[in-house]
């Protein structure tokens, strides 16, 4: 409503003081922050809340940020006020730490529509794109009913749930884990399956998790989020992985590099598997700043060379998404040569059809086709979910038009899905001039050498094959 495609923050702060950023209709200021300083996000949003208003978005970081960890997030209010929205990959609250902005709070009130080319054709063709969304059999039938969280018994199923750090594919508990698990316990706790994360949402894929005394804990609980920190660790408990997601969410540190980082600790005995207690101790010593916590801080590599552990599932120095690619070739790939590294939603493979997830044949051209449709999705701003109705041509025509509705001029499928590559080539110049060569869009060693069981199968897409995907 403020007309904002995006906001730039360039340079550094002249002084040492933090600051928090209001923006309006009308303005942009610069606040103190010295007295948010050090809360977590939580707390800070609640503060921010009761001296601004409660009709404000706020975009803001806790300590993990403060602390410059390289696994910090930025954090977003969903509708409900509750900072459960995580920017997360990349380290993004270090780099907004770095700047001393603890918070950027987004004030409305006034605020005029959108401006477009042909509003009541925009309208027009938003609507049948939408039905497009709603008939798709996932984004119109699984997401709404089960969330993310779904995705456990599929992925444990086909044999790609990793599993006590990805050195198995299917583990014998995943029902307790599972998104019809998380149904059922909700159901008696007051929580909620069905929740849109932002007004005008229609797939409403989120879920709303309360404890035990019907509590709330925390909402957004995603399958990476519960596969990372279940099966990964060994741990069966939906609760546990709750009390990670809370715990992740108010300090600001991204769940899946956590999860990933406490497998590597636990491969190298740091504590054992299946070690509840243990794994929320190494995440309050992130918390804490203890000279381990920093290190657990710095990511999982960083782990794993302070541990001596060789088997570490990370790409470009970003720890895995939660599917193995020994059991997903096409995922493999996308995590080997995108350019943010072991980035799922770059371009993932799960679910396509005529491709056999386990035959590295075809997986090469469907990575690069994916990850230019994800580009595309992510330059538009749009929630990734909806990209599963673009399958039909169809739903691509709907997609132009509000195109040409929004900006005017035509718009054809090559021109739509020229975004997308365009944002690849803009992303592998930025690597190219900081130093990523071919080497590394690799997958780690022991994905060629070690047989999958589950299914069979080790990663075996060629260097030369790797290096025809994505060639912008």
């Amino acid at each position: 409503k403020l007309g904002l495609k995006a906001i730039i923050i360039e340079d550094m702060p002249a002084d040492n003081d933090w600051s928090i950023i209001k923006m309006s209709k009308n303005s942009v200021e610069f606040l103190p922050a010295d007295k948010y300083v050090g809360l977590n996000n939580y707390d800070l949003a609640a503060q921010l809340r009761k001296d601004m208003g409660t009709k404000i978005s706020i975009l803001s970081i806790g300590g993990a940020g403060e602390k410059g960890y390289r696994n910090s997030t930025i954090q977003v209010t969903d509708m409900s006020g509750n900072p459960a929205r995580a920017a997360a990959r990349g380290g993004l609250g270090a780099l907004m730490g770095s700047k001393k902005i603890k918070a950027i709070v987004l004030e409305d009130t006034g605020a005029v529509d959108a401006q477009y080319a042909d509003k009541e054709k925009f309208i027009a063709a938003h609507r049948k794109f939408v039905e497009g969304v709603k008939a798709n059999p996932v984004s119109g039938q699984l997401l709404p009913a089960l969330g993310t969280a779904s995705l456990v018994n599929v992925v444990n199923g086909l044999g790609g749930l990793p599993t006590l750090n990805y050195s198995q594919g299917r583990w014998d508990k995943a029902e307790m884990i599972s998104g019809e698990k998380l149904a059922e316990i909700q159901q008696t706790r007051g929580g909620k399956t069905g929740h849109a994360c932002q007004p005008g949402c229609v797939i409403k894929c989120s879920n709303v998790l309360h404890d035990a005394d019907g509590k709330y804990v925390t909402s957004g609980c995603e399958y990476e989020t519960i596969a990372l920190n279940g099966s990964n660790l060994g741990i069966d408990s939906l609760d546990f992985i709750a009390k990670v997601d809370r715990l992740c969410d108010d300090f600001g540190l991204d769940t899946m590099d956590t999860g990933a980082t406490l497998g590597v600790c636990m491969e190298g005995k740091k504590i054992a598997f299946g070690d509840e207690k243990g794994a929320l101790g190494l995440i309050k010593e992130m918390m804490a700043g203890t000279d381990f916590g920093k290190i657990l801080g710095a990511g999982t590599d960083a782990a794993a060379k302070y541990l001596g552990v060789k088997r570490v599932p990370t790409v470009k120095g970003q720890s895995m998404a939660a599917y193995d690619p020994r059991a997903l070739k096409g995922t493999g790939v996308t995590y080997a040569t995108c350019p943010m590294g072991a980035d799922h939603t770059a371009g993932n493979s799960l679910g396509a059809p005529d491709i056999n997830p386990y035959s590295k044949d075809g997986q090469v051209t469907l990575s690069t086709n994916l990850q230019v449709a994800m580009a595309l999705i992510d330059s538009l701003g749009m929630c990734i979910f909806a990209s599963f109705c673009i399958v039909d041509p169809a739903n691509v025509g709907h997609l132009c038009d509000m195109m040409a509705a929004k900006f005017g001029g035509e718009w054809k499928p090559d021109r739509l899905f020229g975004l997308g590559v365009q944002s690849i080539a803009l992303e592998k110049k930025f690597n190219k001039g900081a130093g990523f060569t071919a080497a590394d869009d690799r997958l780690p060693g022991f994905m060629y050498t070690e047989t999958l069981e589950s299914c069979n199968s080790v990663f075996d897409v060629t260097d030369e094959e790797m290096a025809q995907a994505i060639p912008f």
